[in-house]
């Protein structure tokens, strides 16, 4: 007996049509931007998500480091319409809605989500696969800022990139995470130290020097870093 899929959800099967038709009419594969702006998904790391489990599933064929270089397989959409698809991996996770907040950029304060997130507007967010995240992480316990600036470059956090943060309020060494500094009135992303009773906030950009806080008590920890999502630039 054929059993029916359970891992190909909605944005699969528009992904796959989009392809076919794509293909039909140029004679080569879609970029990732143009997947991007036809499933109306804002994020380069959503959609190779999506790319990796068809392939997985034996529905793409991906040449890694290739511009276009995706080949739908022949008879990929007559194995979807059918449903003689037996996923490799289980059930498709849901997406996880997670609200954005805002920017992380010095001089401004991070507006961290109180408890019943009330002022959550459901157009600031961002979708992420649940599987994306850790499994212990509750999604409620997550919000989002966008990065402005250089300072974490290094870490492969670029300007306009969205990080997903848990929120929290202590950190150990060597974590990245986002901190008010109290007397300044500034916030910043950075990696974080205590060092001889004074904290040390690392960049991960060799231009640029840490910041070296005397007083702890001025450091106030908003959340930390758990993934990042690259953001493509607005189309020219």
């Amino acid at each position: 007996m054929v059993k029916r899929s359970q891992g190909i959800g909605p944005r699969h099967s528009k992904i796959l049509t989009f392809m076919e038709k794509y293909q039909k009419q140029y004679g080569f594969p879609p970029s990732i931007r143009e997947i991007c702006d036809e499933t109306e998904i804002s994020s380069t790391s959503v959609v190779n998500y999506y790319l990796d489990q068809l392939e997985t599933w034996g529905y793409i064929h991906r040449e890694k480091n290739i511009s276009r270089g995706i080949t739908l397989i022949k008879d990929a959409l007559d194995r979807l319409i059918s449903e003689n698809v037996t996923p490799i991996t289980g059930k498709l996770d849901d997406l996880v809605r997670i609200p954005l907040m805002g920017r992380i950029v010095a001089g401004l304060p991070i507006p961290v989500p109180p408890s019943d997130l009330a002022y959550f507007d459901p157009e600031s967010a961002i979708d992420i696969a649940r599987s994306m995240l850790p499994q212990r992480e509750k999604p409620e316990e997550l919000f989002a800022l966008e990065v402005q600036g250089e300072s974490m470059v290094d870490a492969m956090v670029n300007d306009g990139d969205v990080v997903i943060m848990k929120k929290a309020t202590e950190a150990h060494n060597g974590e990245m995470v986002a901190v008010w500094l109290l007397d300044k009135d500034e916030t910043t992303l950075k990696y974080f130290y205590r060092e001889g009773g004074k904290v040390r906030l690392q960049p991960a950009n060799r231009t640029m020097q840490p910041i070296i806080i005397d007083d702890p008590r001025t450091v106030q920890v908003q959340g930390k870093v758990l993934m990042v999502v690259r953001r493509l630039p607005a189309a020219a």
